[in-house]
């Protein structure tokens, strides 16, 4: 996060919540975030909808997931990258 921040925003928090959750920020910038989700409850959804993602896909092996939705899942990414 920027140097000398007093808060963030939710665009900040969207950006940072794979390292937040990895606990991989800085003390001061995690404690920034968790003063932000105190007042923001669209941001605790957020996040906590990212912890079940993280959870849920935590649990899946490959053989879960049957091939031809794997590769339509693969060619949808490729795709979005390339526009």
């Amino acid at each position: 996060m920027a140097e000398h921040h007093e808060h963030v925003n939710c665009q900040e928090v969207v950006e940072r919540v794979t390292d937040y959750l990895e606990r991989a920020l800085h003390p001061e910038d995690a404690a920034l975030v968790e003063q932000h989700l105190n007042l923001c409850d669209g941001c605790v959804s957020y996040v906590d909808q990212m912890r079940t993602t993280v959870r849920t896909v935590g649990r899946l092996h490959d053989d879960a997931v049957p091939a031809d939705a794997r590769e339509s899942l693969l060619a949808a990414f490729r795709d979005w990258r390339c526009t």
